[in-house]
């Protein structure tokens, strides 16, 4: 069976949406940077309760935007399941 330009089209669309599932993870993560280098730019001595508390505070902060990026993900998916666009 040849590969026709509906094939290709469709091969290359599997593809991106599977590229960006992949990378999805790494992306919403990515804007909150390095928490060492953050928290020491606040003038936080390393080690000192407040560097502590700030180092917390990174970790929830990067949590909750993957959470967040987990519920779009999932909302996506429901609504393409309960939402099928017929041609």
């Amino acid at each position: 069976m040849p590969l026709t330009s509906k094939h290709l089209f469709a091969l290359a669309l599997v593809a991106l949406s599977l590229s960006g599932c992949a990378s999805r993870r790494e992306a919403s993560t990515a804007n909150l940077g390095d928490d060492d280098e953050f928290c020491q730019g606040k003038g936080v001595a390393v080690g000192s309760p407040d560097y502590v508390a700030c180092r917390k505070d990174r970790d929830v902060q990067r949590q909750n935007a993957q959470g967040r990026t987990d519920r779009a993900q999932r909302n996506l998916g429901e609504y393409m399941l309960n939402n099928p666009s017929r041609p």
